[in-house]
């Protein structure tokens, strides 16, 4: 069964948010600074952190404009948020102001089972680990430090052990695609509550990796919608709105459109407003401008919720306003946000998507 507790009677009767007034998700990259040198790190990470980082008070007022926008989740993220002293004061402070923090740590010897509970005492409520392989050759290649997956392991059991809800990222690449069925299997073993798939967006060190193309994109949808039900944790993906279309051809219900600029938002180190960390074209800075007026007002953010604005076959798709494509990955190969994704199988003239054969290591093709 799931882990993810049900949400309390209060948090069920809220309304849904109207995503051109404020984003359900904000994730915040606390730091820059990070231990690993992960192969597909969309920030480019460095040791140290940055003299110009958000300060503590800087840090707090934006909790405050999101908690006062209607901002639902706010997730900790980095580089390493455990890179910064004042994290577990942060994390209270979003949580007293009726926000749900999550954190990202990197799995390094900064995640220690007391840093762990720290973070559950001061309000965090989900942690989220990153888990590339089903095995340690393979993720500590992706992750850039041997250790990283017995670390990974390590920390996720003591995740549970302090009552904190487990999510487990993974991203999809063509180094990994053909073990994805070890990976959500090692998920489950974990005891994890959702398992978060990320699909590749090459920026960042990212640009040095091959995605995957745009069948095997499909393939990779299919198989996921194949094994929601299935498994004993919940599935979402990030940089993949054409699953929910997947998932609405198999008679699923749909799923919210949330998309880059559109329910979401990502705050850099300094303060700088983007759509998502995958979509590097800044809006504004809430250091000389007030978050919901950035998300609100601004012409990047405003097209981005605008499916009357996507080009090529993404604004001709019967599915535009559910899916809308992966506005990072448009610009990413494309160097246009509105362009039609590249790596979407769907064709709008036929209603058909090419569909690549998933053959997992070890199975015959």
């Amino acid at each position: 069964m799931s882990h993810l507790p049900k949400p309390p009677d209060a948090a069920r009767a809220r309304p849904p948010i109207d995503f051109d007034r404020a984003p359900v998700i904000l994730i915040w990259e606390t730091t820059q600074a990070c231990d690993l040198v992960c192969r597909h790190c969309r920030a480019s990470a460095q040791p140290h952190r940055h003299p110009l980082e958000l300060t503590t008070d800087e840090a707090r007022r934006l909790v405050d404009e999101a908690a006062e926008m209607g901002t639902r989740l706010f997730v900790f993220t980095g580089g390493d948020p455990l890179k910064r002293p004042d994290l577990n004061d942060l994390i209270r402070h979003a949580a007293r102001r009726g926000l749900h923090p999550s954190v990202t740590p990197s799995a390094t010897p900064l995640l220690t089972a007391e840093r762990i509970r720290a973070m559950a005492e001061a309000g965090a409520e989900a942690i989220a680990l990153s888990l590339d392989g089903d095995e340690a050759a393979l993720h500590d290649a992706f992750r850039g430090w041997t250790g990283s997956f017995a670390r990974t392991l390590e920390a996720a059991r003591a995740v549970r052990e302090a009552g904190l809800r487990l999510q487990i990222n993974t991203t999809v690449t063509r180094l990994n695609w053909r073990r994805l069925d070890r990976i959500a299997r090692l998920v489950a073993e974990l005891g994890a509550g959702r398992w978060s798939v990320f699909f590749l967006v090459p920026t960042g060190r990212g640009a040095t990796l091959e995605p995957l193309d745009a069948a095997e994109h499909e393939a990779v949808y299919r198989w996921l919608a194949d094994l929601e039900g299935k498994v004993p944790f919940a599935i979402k993906t990030t940089e993949a709105p054409a699953y929910r279309r997947v998932l609405v051809e198999r008679g699923r219900p749909p799923r919210p459109a949330i998309g880059d600029g559109k329910g979401f938002c990502f705050v850099s180190h300094t303060g700088t407003i983007f759509p998502s960390g995958f979509l590097p074209l800044a809006a504004g800075n809430i250091r000389t401008s007030s978050l919901a007026r950035i998300y609100r007002d601004s012409p990047l953010f405003r097209s981005l919720r605008d499916p009357a604005q996507l080009k090529g076959k993404c604004g001709r798709c019967p599915f535009r306003q559910l899916c809308g494509g992966s506005r990072a990955r448009a610009y990413a190969l494309t160097g246009d946000p509105l362009a039609e994704e590249p790596t979407c199988a769907y064709d709008p003239s036929t209603g058909t998507a090419a569909v690549a054969e998933l053959v997992f290591a070890g199975e015959s093709a």
